[in-house]
């Protein structure tokens, strides 16, 4: 026998898409999770496609996900969906060091970064 599953933490008309151990820096992947914040979703990934930032081509990767999850796990429409959440977190921070002159070193952090990206299917009021 096994263990009853865990109940949804997300609503009904909610879908999540998680992409971990992204190697960018926490703080640079929040500038453009900023950008498609609250936005449409049509909207928000015509945003990251012309985006300059190098991390767009993966936040927009994550996006589709949530929407193909939001289509095909929980039947939401996808011309209502809104990004409800675009959420950054701390990953791991791999120490490296680069030999300087005179003996010395110097340090080098490269950090990782996690995003959750949550979108939402707004009701048919919401709309007009």
């Amino acid at each position: 026998m096994s263990k009853p599953s865990a109940p949804r933490r997300e609503a009904d008309n909610e879908a999540k898409a998680v992409l971990r151990a992204v190697r960018i820096s926490p703080r640079k992947l929040d500038l453009v999770a900023a950008t498609i914040r609250g936005k449409r979703v049509a909207t928000a990934v015509n945003e990251l496609t012309f985006s300059k930032k190098r991390i767009a081509r993966d936040v927009k990767k994550a996006l589709s996900s949530a929407i193909a999850n939001a289509e095909n796990n929980h039947n939401l429409d996808v011309d209502r969906l809104v990004v409800a959440e675009a959420s950054v977190g701390k990953g791991l921070v791999m120490k490296r060091f680069q030999t300087r002159g005179r003996g010395r070193a110097a340090g080098i952090v490269k950090p990782f970064a996690h995003l959750t990206i949550v979108v939402r299917e707004r009701a048919e009021a919401e709309d007009k």
